[in-house]
């Protein structure tokens, strides 16, 4: 092969990589939809708060007392394989969901905002990677599964198969409690040495 033959060989290449780029810039697959307000829900699980800092959003609204919604979270919840660190809702390699014990808060909103923003030791961040609505309706699902309703109607050896619709009252709580039988009120405050 002549030298002059790879020099052109080398510029029709360059100008081929060249021309391509920018194209189908748009044509990647983009992120999930994004809520309309981001930012971060301000959550009641600071020990010795006396007064919940929980906010309310908006989005959580239509999520409540809507069956439809829970159905579809309970869908999305073993297409997004939800049930693979946390069973069908008692627990394995994540927690327990199904019991009244939050660690991030077991509000409507604030199991969104575990989704989303994902925890440590384990949960992974869903945000941007789930469009928002879907991420709303596994929250419901996921927020059903602890609700006395759900817990009677199940009469199977696979919890959570019945799930209720979230009714509004059952979050009026902070969604954060001290675990039972704690030797820590949390409220307490404990002076060390020196002071």
């Amino acid at each position: 092969m002549s030298s002059r033959f790879r020099i052109e060989a080398a510029g029709l290449v360059l100008a081929l990589a060249l021309a391509g780029c920018g194209k189908g810039a748009d044509d990647r697959a983009q992120p999930a939809e994004q809520p309309d307000r981001q930012g971060v829900i301000t959550s009641a699980i600071a020990p010795g708060e006396t007064a919940t800092r929980v906010t309310e959003d908006p989005r959580a609204d239509q999520y409540y007392d809507n069956a439809e919604a829970v159905a579809d979270g309970k869908r999305l919840y073993n297409q997004f394989n939800c049930v693979g660190c946390h069973s069908n809702g008692g627990g394995g390699m994540g927690p327990d969901l199904m019991d009244d014990q939050w660690i991030y808060g077991g509000r409507l909103t604030q199991i969104h905002q575990s989704i989303v923003e994902g925890r440590p030791n384990g949960m992974p961040a869903w945000g941007g990677k789930i469009p928002d609505k879907e991420i709303w309706e596994i929250a419901a699902y996921v927020r059903s599964m602890s609700l006395p309703a759900t817990l009677a109607a199940q009469n199977s050896h696979t919890p959570s198969q019945n799930p209720a619709p979230v009714p509004r009252n059952a979050d009026n709580h902070a969604g954060w409690a001290p675990p039972k039988d704690t030797t820590n009120n949390y409220t307490s405050l404990v002076e060390g040495p020196g002071q």
